[in-house]
């Protein structure tokens, strides 16, 4: 994708050009998430973000195992330590 070159408006609003919009999926008042990494400015869509949360998540549960059956079954097992 090639890069863009733009201004900050007078209220700090950034255009996000049409190009990129249509390549991430968003449209009027989507919510993105900004993250400032390296002094670079990040933008990525919230569904992105869950999505990378959600697959981050799985790695560290059983395969067909709600997170919650798995967290209340580690939480027991430490309270009978106690």
């Amino acid at each position: 994708m090639p890069s863009f070159r733009t201004r900050i408006g007078p209220s700090g609003r950034l255009v996000i050009p049409a190009l990129y919009r249509k390549e991430l999926g968003l449209k009027a008042g989507d919510e993105v998430v900004l993250k400032v990494e390296d002094h670079e400015l990040k933008i990525s869509t919230l569904k992105h973000c869950v999505e990378r949360v959600q697959a981050l998540v799985r790695r560290y549960n059983r395969k067909g195992e709600k997170l919650s059956d798995s967290l209340i079954r580690e939480r027991r097992r430490l309270a009978a330590k106690e």
